[in-house]
């Protein structure tokens, strides 16, 4: 498999017990604290971070107007709902 691109090395504070976790992790899974670190990222990146984005693409549609009124849609169902049943 070929190596991913990497960034420039940063640098982060981290509480003590969570760089605790970590170290713990790493050497359990005979793996880098990096590797556990990068792991961690990707699912929150997955996850939380997929949320967040997921807003911001929400808001910025609407500020571009790109985007339907709620009762409009509202009514547009209720009238398809209503031939169906009819």
């Amino acid at each position: 498999m070929p190596k991913p691109n990497l960034s420039d090395p940063i640098t982060i504070r981290l509480p003590e017990e969570i760089l605790a976790a970590i170290e713990q992790i790493a050497v359990t899974c005979d793996r880098s604290r990096s590797w556990v670190m990068v792991r961690a990222l990707k699912l929150y990146l997955a996850g939380e971070g997929a949320d967040i984005l997921a807003v911001r693409k929400g808001r910025e549609q609407v500020a571009n107007g790109d985007s339907h009124d709620m009762d409009d849609v509202l009514q547009e169902i209720h009238e398809i709902v209503s031939r169906k049943v009819a």
